[in-house]
């Protein structure tokens, strides 16, 4: 979380304004963080991102797989602490305000409120224009806003996907992946990313519509 909370202190002079960033942040990101005995929360999106990878890039997704990496634990820490030790500081910055401006849903934190107040706000039609580009999407596509998908696992493919040659050519183990995946640090684009993170996602609706 740390990682999460350290740019809102540096950003904010005031603790109290840090503080409140930092809470809706947290409430954006909270089931990654949640788990059971058995299971993590992030565990869903990891589960979102396998069948990403095996949708528009099967090959890498089989490869993956047979060196017990389909299950994307590698991917973890990218997911849970929003790239911010893939990026640099300031690109992460960037990365987190596009995605999250692509993200808007209006409705968003009536999540959080009342059953009730909930429903009401998911039913205003006027709403619907207010949506960001990537979840106006799903919506254009028929799919409940409540998806689950987030853009974070579209940007983990298109650094998956800037790795796809080394990958298939020099992991012999995961720990190969975890070691590729790690020379990423501080030499990613987030611009370039976030592009190449939605043609993915573009990519990846017209084939499961088609399935």
């Amino acid at each position: 979380m740390n990682d999460i909370c350290s740019p809102m202190i540096i950003l904010f002079d005031d603790e109290a304004d840090a503080f409140w960033c930092f809470e809706r942040a947290m409430r954006r990101l909270r089931e990654n963080f949640r788990a059971t005995a058995t299971s993590m929360g992030v565990q869903t999106q990891l589960g979102v991102l396998s069948q990403v990878i095996k949708t528009v890039d099967p090959r890498l997704h089989q490869h993956l797989e047979d060196l017990d990496g389909g299950e994307y634990l590698f991917a973890i820490r990218m997911l849970m602490v929003l790239f911010r030790r893939e990026f640099s500081f300031l690109d992460a910055l960037y990365l987190w305000e596009m995605m999250w401006a692509m993200e808007y849903n209006p409705t968003m934190f009536a999540t959080y409120e009342e059953l009730e107040d909930r429903n009401n706000a998911a039913d205003d039609p006027k709403l619907r224009k207010r949506y960001g580009k990537f979840e106006r999407k799903y919506i254009h596509n028929g799919q409940n806003e409540q998806h689950g998908n987030t853009l974070a696992v579209f940007v983990v493919a298109s650094v998956l996907q800037t790795k796809n040659k080394r990958l298939l050519k020099e992991a012999k183990g995961l720990d190969d992946v975890v070691q590729i995946l790690g020379d990423i640090a501080g030499n990613l684009d987030a611009k370039k990313a976030c592009k190449e993170a939605l043609k993915i996602h573009e990519k990846f609706l017209k084939k499961a519509n088609r399935q």
